[in-house]
This record gives structure tokens, sequence and C-alpha cells, in this order.
């Protein structure tokens, strides 16, 4: 696996000189300028994330990971650990909600096994790359070691160099794991900073008596952790999971590859943040697909000043949102390479005031 100096060292900031030459295509695209409103701002992006005013297009890629949380025995989930073996054996037969949306979307989804206690065994579809069977207590102790957690971004970064060289024009994240959003509440409290509070959301539905053990556990690994959380690969080896750190991988190893990520709700969030602190110029690559109902969603993105393409009140995970949002940014780019010119459809421009072509 490529060390994380040699990763992070490889994601380049996107070239602003291209996007005169972006934006005077999308201005003379047969339309009002600026009529397309955000399509036009992902267009851009998209382009400049490429590294070309005329970016060939590809395949879709979501890659979900799945791994198993040593905290769940802290009482954090409304459902037992048993529920993430079951669902990613309901993934590779295809009766997930994140099957279905991939298949809308025309993307194909690779499921991996980065951390679930579960011995799955050789079975099709599924990718292997079990670090360890689930992290542990992070609430009594570092979730993972550093070894460990370098091992999982690696296995992120690995996979996203896989996708960019079978074609992927777009990847997106998903996770599986039953008890995640109680990582990523202490990881967006660590790294962004914020209030537990302020992070802390019932997850798969607890109760009042389950939200309030959650956010003391949370506070009590924070508290524990303390001294180690100004790195985020130290935040991230004491209060993350496997899966968040395989999803940091895949954004840093994207980026490199200039392909962006379509990242998926909180989670996914969480790990972004990670890949974000070890790299400012890895958020040049991402869309962040849609705010989650987890509350902490929208904490993270006023504090991390981003938006969602999306806002449809989902919390599910798995890659949903991405599958989703996906399809948006691949409409805004055929919007863009797709439609004729003013001049190559022989349609008269505006003739003066503001949005006149050039």
């Amino acid at each position: 696996m490529t060390p994380i100096h040699d990763l992070l060292s490889a994601i380049e900031p996107v070239d602003r000189s291209l996007e005169p030459d972006i934006r005077a295509r999308l201005d003379n695209l047969t339309k009002p300028r600026g009529s397309l409103g955000r399509l036009e701002e992902i267009a851009l992006r998209y382009a400049l994330a490429r590294g070309a005013v005329r970016p060939a297009w590809g395949s879709k890629v979501i890659v979900t990971f799945a791994a198993d949380h040593g905290v769940v025995e802290e009482g954090v989930s409304a459902y037992p650990k048993a529920v993430t073996p079951q669902m990613v054996l309901n993934m590779l037969a295809g009766g997930a909600a994140v099957n279905a949306l991939a298949r809308h979307a025309g993307a194909e989804l690779r499921v991996v096994d980065v951390g679930v206690d579960f011995d799955f065994g050789p079975r099709p579809g599924l990718f292997d790359r079990k670090v360890r069977r689930g992290t542990r207590n992070l609430a009594r102790e570092p979730a993972m070691t550093a070894e460990e957690t370098l091992r999982a971004i690696g296995v992120g970064a690995d996979l996203a160099r896989g996708a960019a060289r079978d074609g992927a024009a777009l990847i997106g994240t998903g996770e599986m794991g039953i008890g995640n959003t109680t990582p990523s509440a202490a990881l967006f409290s660590a790294l962004l900073p914020c209030p537990v509070d302020a992070a802390v959301g019932r997850g798969t539905g607890v109760d009042d008596a389950g939200l309030a053990r959650k956010t003391d556990v949370v506070r009590r690994a924070l508290a524990r952790h303390r001294d180690r959380l100004h790195d985020p690969l130290e935040a991230l080896a004491c209060v993350g999971g496997l899966e968040i750190a395989a999803i940091a991988g895949l954004i840093l190893g994207a980026a490199a590859e200039r392909v962006p990520t379509v990242v998926d709700g909180f989670i996914s969030s969480a790990a972004a943040l990670v890949a974000c602190r070890l790299c400012p110029a890895a958020q040049d690559y991402l869309f962040f697909s849609h705010c989650s109902h987890e509350a902490g969603h929208r904490t993270f993105f006023r504090l991390f000043r981003t938006e969602p393409l999306l806002d449809l009140g989902m919390r599910l995970g798995e890659g949903t949102g991405a599958a989703l949002a996906m399809s948006i940014v691949e409409a805004a780019m055929r919007c863009y390479d797709g439609m004729a010119t003013f001049d190559s459809a022989r349609v008269s421009g505006r003739s003066g005031g503001d949005g006149a072509p050039p």
C-alpha cells in the first residue's frame, strides 16, 4: 500500500487557470447565462477537478465499506451488531436500498468488508479487505492502532486507484456498520470542532434514554483521548472506525487520481472531514450528496462551510444519497458537454446588457 505521505503529496489543488475557458463554454451554451443554476457550478467544479475544459465521461462506481464497532457494547444503537453482516449479505444479494438506487443511477456497486466481525468466506461480489474484526470500544481505549488505521486508509486508496483504472469518472462513498454514527459524531466534535450536543443524533432511532447514553459515551471518549485529538490521524485512530478510515482513503486516493468523489451522508462526511484535515486540497474533488436527517450533519455543513446537493430527510447511509447525487453530477456534465453553443446552433445570443455573450 502507498505510504500516507506519498498519498497526500500526490494530491494537487485544481488548476484555476482553466476556469475562464470553462465559464466561457457554459456562457456560450444555448440558454440564458446562469439559467441552469447549480448545475453550472457543478459542471465547473467537475471540469476543474478533472483538469480539462472538456473532460471525458466514464463509468460511476459506488464503494460501500462495511465494519463493526466495539462501542456498540455501550448501548449506543437501536440495532445489534449482527445486522452489519446481515445487511452486507443483503447488498450482495441485490436487495438493499443502495442496490436499487445504484441500478437507477447506472452505477456499479462494490461492497467491501474492511472490518466486519463475521467470516463471510469467499463470496461473489465481495471485496475482502478485512483489517480486523471490528474496532475496540472507543469509550474505553483507542478504537484502532496507528497501523490498523493506516491499513484501512490504504484499502480505500487502493480501491480508488482500481476504480480509476477501470474508467470511473465519478466515485461515490457508502458504508454499513451498526454503531457508526457514534464515532462519526466524536470525529465531528474533535475535528470541526463543535460541542458534543451539536454532533450527536439518534442514529438508527434510539429513544431519549439512548440518546443521553450515546451523548455521554462520546463525551467520555473525547475526554479519555483528549491529548491525541489535535491530529486527524490520531483522532481517527482513537475515536473513528475502520470503514470511516477506508472512506477517507477512498477520497484521498480518488483525489490523487483526479476523480471527483460524491460523499454520501453523515458517516461519509466524517471521513471527508478527516481527509480534508489531512489534505485541504482534497476538498476540491468533493461533492456532498445530501444533508442527513441526523442532527449533527447540519452542524457539519455550517462549520465546514459547504452545501449538499440534496436535502431529502434521508438517514440510511449505504451510499444511497451518493447514488442519487451522482445522477445530478452526470446530468450537469451531460448538459455541459452535450448542449449546442450559440455559434454551433446558429442561435442568436443576447444583444446587450447583463449576460450578453462575448
